[in-house]
């Protein structure tokens, strides 16, 4: 297969799963759901965190060499930023359960505006997250396929906790998952205008895989893992570890055994 077709089958295969997931607030009771959540959420930082430092660090200073190394560390160091203000700023926002100050106290009041938020910020990010699977795939087929897959770990509890709150906002089942279905397909969007753009500009893709690690590390350490705090049991903290290490280890494994 084409470098064009992988990202196309990864940036669809994503999308589709993330509708999926979110469709599951419409036939699964809410106490599962609520149940469930943690457990995902735990394993998204693991896999998050690894495919960064494992996959996209890695592959990115292999490509630039020794003399731009100082470069690259702060490319990672300007996405922790630019990411941290784009949050402030509310367009990005991923959250995990239904009362989240970020999006809306969906208890206190709910309102379309809200929704359309949560919409925004989600168009958004999964355009992002188009273009950096591809830049992936344009620097290593197998680092393209961990990279997606590691998106898709986090991009489907991010889903069903942001698809509740449309409903909370007061948009009809329907309506929610016709416009979650339009949000999701920025991300096709974005790896076909990142193959097209990107595969001119070979010199800049170490730095949109750097880009692309800031942006995981900054989701799991200032997004997923302060939700994962709000539990503070010795079995929760066991459970959270395990199933971490399980995505870190699980994505190790499949970069090795890919390659």
């Amino acid at each position: 297969m084409t470098v064009l077709t992988w990202i196309i089958l990864f940036t669809l295969f994503g999308a589709i799963l993330s509708v999926l997931g979110a469709s599951l607030v419409l036939f699964l009771p809410k106490k599962i759901i609520s149940k469930a959540l943690p457990f995902s959420v735990s394993f998204a930082t693991g896999a998050l965190l690894s495919v960064s430092f494992v996959g996209l660090i890695p592959h990115a200073l292999e490509e630039v060499g020794v003399g731009n190394f100082h470069t690259l560390s702060m490319t990672i160091l300007a996405g922790l930023l630019f990411f941290f203000t784009l949050e402030k700023l509310v367009l990005w926002r991923h959250c995990h359960h239904d009362d989240c100050e970020g999006h809306v106290d969906v208890n206190a009041h709910s309102h379309k505006s809200a929704g359309t938020l949560i919409l925004v910020g989600d168009t958004v990010h999964n355009f992002v997250d188009g273009i950096l699977i591809a830049a992936a795939f344009l620097t290593d087929i197998h680092l393209g396929v961990v990279t997606a897959l590691a998106v898709t770990t986090h991009e489907i509890p991010q889903e069903i906790g942001d698809f509740a709150i449309l409903l909370q906002s007061g948009f009809t089942r329907k309506k929610a998952i016709i416009y979650n279905m339009i949000s999701s397909v920025a991300t096709l969007v974005g790896g076909l205008l990142a193959y097209f753009w990107l595969a001119d500009f070979e010199h800049i893709l170490p730095y949109i895989l750097a880009f692309a690690a800031a942006s995981f590390i900054y989701i799991a350490v200032a997004d997923l893992i302060p939700t994962l705090h709000k539990r503070v049991n010795l079995a929760a903290a066991i459970e959270q570890i395990s199933l971490i290490l399980a995505g870190i280890f699980l994505i190790a494994w499949l970069h090795s055994f890919i390659h």
